[in-house]
């Protein structure tokens, strides 16, 4: 007699599920058992077991799901599982500014401003602050009395610890969130040096590695005597924490200075600050699913950058980078042979800062002082440029529900077409609506990147405060005209004018 039918359903494991299955087992043993009531004894044992039957197979699932990437949700099981292949998750990067420091009056003495002055914007309950990384001197008699510094969206912290003398110590440092490659340990027998690992350290060098966990916190590793030498006595750890998105404040928010200074000569002075410029550079951590995206393309790259799409992956590994699409003679026969053009866009969009350009440069090209992680072949030139920008501009003929006043629907409108453009969504992955034409092909490898034109009256469609868009070709245009917009290959769209007719007076809103 078969105890159990033979199409067993292993997806059938909550409680409902092991109970049914579980009261059919019964019933093929005991067919004298018909009494299932729930007051019956027998019953509440059935109930037990379907109930720690639920649990483990709940237990099961979620081990099953966070020892793989792709299905993975705790972000220190994610850390853990990119160790394995070699994949180092980015941290957040600081936002850094130029700030015109100005005196009342032309100073009797030398004004001196040391590193970790803070600068601020004048919120009350939560100023973004910026630090003076370098000294800043307005000299004796200056007129204008000004100087210009850069400062960072970080704060300086320094931690203490006692050498035990034994191998493999690691030291949690207090505060957070850490900045990457920002930790100096200075132990009794000097100053230690960052390294990803200590297979190529021998017991004398001074070594350390920093693990970073899910809660932005970084652990200090030191050496065991044989592979990276053991610090002794007193370890002072400065390093930085902080940074961000936040940090990228508007023109002329950097406005306070708390403190009181003097001259050289004691005489009391006042300082006024601002910024003239956006600040740039903050950069959030990468999120979960960038990680999932991205380490597992990491594989395919091993350590080194030769094919084409090895340049775009390793590019990316910069948290900066949104997109990035490298070009070589087979791409466009305007570049040279054993040459390429890697454009990128920088998370936000406008154009890369020399800055940026300079530190994607160096994933593939290494300089005395500083090794590439991703190296290209010796003899390849690589050239890292601005993307090729398609600005789509819009003019549209609207009519508002009733109610809604036309500038509030002007501004739903512009709101919804600046997301349906954004380079990156809500959880750092790319939007697949909007990339570089080269990555839009059909099955015979043709471009066929383009902006259609449904697809963004739809969304101009679907705002809540638009009751109808005009039907005739002429009351929906992008770039002059009622049709797709084609996107040639190096080129990346972004969102451009939006002009907007209201349909019942005709005027512009």
């Amino acid at each position: 007699m078969p105890l159990l039918a033979k199409n067993l359903d292993y997806t059938d494991r909550d409680f409902d599920a092991i109970k049914a299955r579980t009261m059919q087992l019964i019933r093929s043993v005991y067919p004298s058992w018909t009494d299932f009531n729930v007051a019956n004894f027998g019953n509440v044992l059935l109930d037990v077991y379907a109930f720690v039957g639920d649990n483990l197979a709940f237990y099961q699932d979620n081990q099953a799901n966070e020892s793989r990437i792709a299905t993975v949700t705790q972000r220190k099981n994610l850390i853990a599982l990119c160790k394995l292949i070699g994949f180092v998750p980015e941290g957040a990067k600081a936002a850094t500014v130029d700030v015109v420091f100005t005196l009342r009056a032309p100073p009797i003495g030398n004004v001196t401003l040391n590193p970790g002055q803070i600068v601020s914007t004048a919120d009350i309950t939560a100023p973004i602050e910026f630090q003076l990384l370098t000294p800043l001197v307005i000299l004796a008699g200056s007129d204008p009395p000004t100087a210009t510094a850069s400062v960072e969206n970080s704060e300086s912290q320094e931690d203490v610890f006692t050498s035990t003398g034994l191998p493999n110590q690691s030291f949690l440092l207090a505060n957070g969130p850490y900045l990457d490659d920002s930790a100096i340990p200075t132990a009794s027998d000097g100053v230690y040096t960052l390294v990803d690992s200590f297979l190529e350290s021998d017991g004398t060098d001074k070594h350390f590695t920093v693990v970073v966990d899910q809660n932005d916190k970084a652990t200090l590793v030191f050496g065991n005597g044989v592979n990276g030498k053991i610090p002794v006595g007193t370890i002072t750890v400065g390093y930085k924490t902080g940074g961000g998105e936040t940090g990228n404040v508007e023109p002329g928010t950097v406005n306070r200075i708390p403190g009181s200074f003097t001259d050289a000569f004691g005489n009391p002075v006042q300082i006024t600050v601002t910024n003239p410029a956006k600040a740039g550079g903050g950069v959030n951590r990468q999120t979960n699913e960038q990680i999932k995206s991205l380490a597992p393309a990491t594989l395919s790259t091993l350590g080194r950058s030769v094919a084409r799409e090895d340049f775009e992956v390793n590019a990316l590994t910069n948290p900066s980078v949104a997109r990035a699409l490298m070009t070589t003679s087979n791409e466009d026969p305007a570049v040279q042979e054993n040459a390429g053009v890697l454009y990128v866009v920088p998370v936000g969009g406008g154009p890369p800062s020399q800055a940026l350009k300079d530190a994607v440069r160096g994933i593939f090209i290494s300089t005395p002082s500083a090794p590439a992680p991703y190296p290209s072949t010796l003899t390849f030139s690589l050239a890292v440029q601005d993307p090729l920008y398609l600005a789509v501009n819009h003019v549209m003929t609207v009519w508002f529900r009733a109610g809604v006043a036309p500038a509030v629907g002007a501004k739903a409108i512009r709101d919804a077409l600046t997301e349906f453009y954004r380079i990156l969504l809500d959880d750092g992955t790319p939007n697949p609506r909007i990339d570089f034409g080269y990555n839009f092909r059909d099955a015979d490898g043709n471009f066929i990147g383009s902006i259609p034109l449904g697809d963004v009256f739809d969304a101009v469609h679907d705002v809540p405060e638009v009751l109808r868009v005009g039907g005739k070709p002429t009351d929906f245009l992008l770039n002059g005209a009622h049709t797709d917009v084609p996107i040639l290959a190096r080129e990346f769209p972004k969102l451009g004018t939006v002009t907007i007719i209201n349909g019942v007076d005709g005027s512009l809103v």
